[in-house]
């Protein structure tokens, strides 16, 4: 009866800050892909819900009601649960560790107890990326404040290099040194080609930002430093970070040359956390 999944690593490849409302959320274009790497998820059928947390991040990661796999798993209505989570992404690293997770324990729970999905706006109460998070591992652009989610014309096959240098940086921090500095108003994703080949499309995204990127360096200079060793790889068409930090990917055409950028990186940077990536 058991139930094991994989919630992968969530890429912003472009993010655009377009305003903000009212209530101070910020609205958002952002072009989002997933990767094939991520936590796993192991749900066993149980009496009450209990979290259990291992693998290589799991130090830090609570095992109580904060967590947003067993807040994700508190609005479904089921009997209970044993989960097991094998963390493998970093904390704080802009990949949608918590809300791939969330969205993973969803899914899952909605099978193993039959019952439905909870409703859209429930579940953007567990984070702006978890409405995203779900859509995986289909490629979405996702606007307003995560809400908003529609698919995008089919992408040629890429590769990632994501490279995380150990920091985490607070994603509320970063939106706070946005407004004091560039702004929120930004226009959003010019139009994306039909059908791009690897070319095209790297072109389109160079053209795209990430509005982010500026205020995580003012906050942890590192993330500039990993960004330019991306940048000098060879085969690295665009180097960017990712949500709000502090992970940032390098976009490859093929896993020859992404092969040989994670050896030399991780040797330049033996505590850094560096993983080649697909995107699916």
């Amino acid at each position: 009866m058991a139930i094991e999944v994989t919630a992968p690593a969530k890429v912003n490849l472009a993010l655009h800050v377009t305003g903000r409302r009212p209530d101070g959320y910020h609205l958002l274009d952002s072009l989002v892909v997933f990767a094939d790497l991520g936590d796993r998820l192991r749900f066993e059928p149980a009496p009450a819900l209990s979290l259990a947390v291992t693998g290589p991040f799991a130090a830090g990661v609570p095992v109580d009601g904060s967590n947003l796999v067993l807040k994700a798993a508190a609005l479904m209505a089921g009997p209970g649960a044993r989960i097991t989570l094998e963390k493998h992404l970093p904390h704080g690293g802009g990949i949608g560790g918590g809300s791939s997770d969330a969205a993973a324990t969803l899914r899952a729970l909605s099978r193993l107890w039959e019952v439905p999905l909870p409703d859209a706006a429930a579940v953007l109460s567990l984070g702006a990326d978890v409405p995203v998070c779900l859509k995986a591992p289909a490629p979405q652009r996702m606007c307003g404040i995560g809400e908003d989610l529609a698919p995008v014309p089919a992408l040629p096959q890429a590769h990632l290099l994501l490279v995380n240098p150990g920091i985490p940086v607070p994603t509320r921090a970063v939106f706070a040194r946005l407004a004091a500095g560039a702004g929120t108003d930004n226009p959003g994703l010019s139009p994306m080609p039909d059908a791009p080949d690897f070319d095209a499309f790297a072109g389109w995204l160079a053209e795209q930002r990430n509005d982010l990127e500026a205020p995580a360096i003012a906050i942890a200079p590192v993330i500039a430093e990993a960004l330019a060793v991306l940048r000098k790889a060879q085969g690295c068409a665009l180097a960017r970070m990712s949500g709000s930090g502090s992970t940032v990917f390098g976009l490859f055409r093929d896993t020859h040359a992404t092969a040989k950028a994670v050896a030399r990186i991780g040797a330049e940077a033996p505590g850094w956390w560096v993983r080649a990536a697909r995107i699916l």
